[in-house]
């Protein structure tokens, strides 16, 4: 399972959500997306903790505290969509 993080300060690095996030078990991942025209941060991260059981306490504990100047959005990452274009086929019409 991944948790989504939303409402993130911009200033926000990947060693500041280690920290915070280690506090509740290890984590194994962390992806802080930029924008790719920009180079800047999204204002979103998702972040992979070792035990299922600790990411659901980070959640809780997390979803709608403030962290560095903004509420956080704290949840269950849902799956990704297979692209931004999902409505058109990949096989043209005969």
């Amino acid at each position: 399972m991944t948790i989504y993080i939303g409402n993130l300060s911009f200033q926000a690095s990947e060693d500041d959500l280690r920290d915070v996030f280690t506090e509740y078990g290890e984590v194994v991942r962390i992806s802080l997306p930029v924008d790719r025209e920009t180079g800047r941060k999204r204002g979103f991260a998702f972040v992979e903790m070792a035990d299922e059981s600790k990411e659901d306490l980070a959640i809780s504990e997390l979803d709608g505290a403030e962290w560095l100047g903004r509420e956080l959005r704290v949840n269950k990452a849902k799956p990704r969509e297979n692209s931004r274009n999902s409505n058109f086929s990949r096989n043209p019409l005969p």
